[in-house]
């Protein structure tokens, strides 16, 4: 399974902290253990289900929500850094991290496409993604930002890592809302 995390997320070495790495990579394997999908169901699976016949894997999505995030970061380090630090570690973390939940939200339907699971009916993604980090220890920092990535976050105070986050993921989200920016 290790290999597979390894192989779907390359940018898990860009985490400096050598623990926080294996605290993500132990997620990832945890998901992918306790997930009705399989590793390269990820790569086939439209990264939402709120866009109709979305052109886009969740890989896709996933990985440029985590180079957005992360190039931001480095900029606002530039040139907001001395009054405003950002731990880039978290930054990636956070958005490698942000949908792992969505592995206990989605499953496969009968007729071969994606489909909300019941559990993900009760409980969406940054519930379980939250859930899944602590159980691997990944710091209060790092599911502050699974937590208040989506919606559920407009009710929550984010840290400058976690609206890093946020923002880079409804930039990768928001023009697929309409289909006029669709070819």
């Amino acid at each position: 399974m290790r290999e597979a995390v390894e192989h779907l997320w390359p940018e898990i070495a860009w985490i400096g902290d050598v623990k926080l790495r294996e605290q993500v990579t132990q997620t990832w394997i945890k998901a992918l253990e306790r997930s009705p999908l399989k590793a390269e169901d990820l790569n086939r699976i439209p990264f939402t289900l709120l866009v109709p016949n979305c052109p886009i894997t969740f890989m896709e999505h996933k990985r440029c929500v985590v180079h957005i995030a992360r190039e931001s970061a480095k900029a606002m380090t530039v040139f907001m850094g001395r009054a405003l630090p950002i731990d880039e570690d978290v930054v990636i973390a956070g958005a490698i991290l942000a949908d792992v939940g969505k592995l206990l939200e989605y499953e496969i339907g009968a007729d071969g496409k994606s489909k909300q699971s019941e559990r993900g009916e009760a409980l969406r993604h940054p519930f379980t993604g939250v859930a899944l980090a602590l159980e691997c220890g990944v710091p209060d920092a790092v599911c502050h930002i699974i937590a208040a990535h989506a919606a559920e976050g407009d009710l929550v105070k984010r840290t400058t890592e976690a609206y890093i986050v946020h923002h880079a993921d409804f930039m990768a989200y928001l023009p697929f809302k309409n289909a006029k920016n669709l070819r």
